[in-house]
């Protein structure tokens, strides 16, 4: 069972339930955007993706995001993050921080003596992380379900 973790005006964060198994059709050699293949009609491998995009089970959360500032990278409203707790951040990594009371989906930018959370939208500035902030690097951004 996914549990609500999380309510906030930026993102949602749920549970991750990696305990069921769902084996669904899976095309291996691609599939043609241009004319249809007639291989798809003997399409017979599988995939768990739950075993294909959860490496760290414990360690795994969904977000739902909520708003625009990562659009340039591809990630809009409504798309579910996969989040994984146990991955060390590292610089240009998209991560889910916790900042002054709100979680907020940002690219990190790692120096020796300061962070940058950098926002993927041109309306949005920068935040600087100061001593000042009550600032935790939550979890780093695996892979990216869209919501099409």
């Amino acid at each position: 069972m996914t549990l609500k973790l999380h309510t906030g005006n930026i993102i949602d964060i749920f549970s991750a339930n990696t305990e069921t198994a769902l084996a669904l059709p899976y095309v291996d050699n691609g599939i043609s955007a241009g004319f249809p293949s007639p291989a798809l009609d003997f399409v017979d491998l599988t995939i768990d993706l739950n075993r294909h995009l959860i490496k760290n089970p414990s360690a795994t959360f969904y977000g739902r995001v909520k708003g625009d500032s990562l659009k340039n990278a591809g990630i809009c409203n409504g798309d579910l993050l996969i989040i994984d707790r146990s991955l060390e951040p590292t610089n240009g990594k998209i991560a889910v921080c916790y900042i002054d009371g709100e979680f907020t989906a940002k690219r990190v930018q790692i120096s020796k003596n300061e962070i940058f959370l950098i926002p993927e939208n041109e309306k949005y500035q920068p935040i600087r992380v100061t001593k000042e902030n009550d600032f935790l690097i939550w979890g780093v951004v695996t892979h990216v379900i869209k919501d099409v």
